[in-house]
């Protein structure tokens, strides 16, 4: 936790960029009936009954630095997917960078191996090279920028039926387009000496020590 709350807290550095990356699993659901057309003054209206097209995997990448966010929607979210996202995602728009700070959960997916299993060596090794892991504690994904992201894609793009992975695909991508164009912000407040106030018990339940040392956070 610690290590990802000390990241936040440092300034940006040339040449280092740092990222959150995030998956969200989607269903993909179609009306039986069409909805009716919305008219001014009245809230959209549609029937109860929906099909199940399947499912997919929406996944962002957000730049705490420049408030920028990159996103794809891919069927599933194996090593693959994620070897190939990230190493678009890098290639493309952090070539210069020397290194790049990603915070992300602990998935099995979400390795070096991946990258070496799925790409080319020569890629695998830079991507090994220049990403700098730093992983979310075990149910601590609010910890990580993207979930913010995550909350708000929620709410302004997937709080509707969408049938399809195209269809999926388009209003991800104007969502996105709309909110980097605004350059929306995380302004994150939770730090190492919050943590050391709010989980007093906590540190001391992992480490009794703790009782009886007033220690600096």
């Amino acid at each position: 936790m610690e290590d990802v709350l000390c990241l936040y807290s440092q300034p940006a550095q040339i040449n280092r960029a740092r990222l959150c990356f995030d998956e969200r699993p989607c269903q993909l659901l179609d009306d039986v009936v069409a909805p009716l057309l919305v008219k001014a003054g009245k809230a959209a209206r549609e029937d109860n009954e929906y099909v199940r097209q399947g499912t997919c995997v929406v996944l962002l990448v957000y730049d705490m630095d420049t408030g920028q966010r990159y996103t794809q929607v891919r069927e599933q979210r194996t090593k693959v997917d994620y070897a190939e996202f990230i190493h678009q995602l890098v290639s493309t728009h952090y070539a210069d960078f020397e290194y790049v700070d990603l915070v992300q959960d602990n998935l099995n997916t979400h390795k070096y191996g991946s990258f070496y299993e799925h790409l080319p060596l020569n890629q695998a090794r830079t991507m090994s090279r220049k990403l700098v892991f730093h992983f979310t504690p075990k149910h601590g994904s609010w910890l990580n920028m993207a979930e913010i992201e995550f909350s708000a894609l929620a709410r302004q793009c997937l709080n509707k039926r969408i049938g399809s992975l195209d269809e999926l695909a388009r209003q991800v991508s104007l969502w996105t387009d709309e909110r980097n164009e605004r350059s929306v912000r995380v302004h994150w407040s939770f730090t190492v000496a919050s943590a050391g106030d709010k989980l007093k018990s906590w540190y001391e339940k992992v480490n009794p020590i703790n009782k009886s040392v007033n220690s600096n956070y």
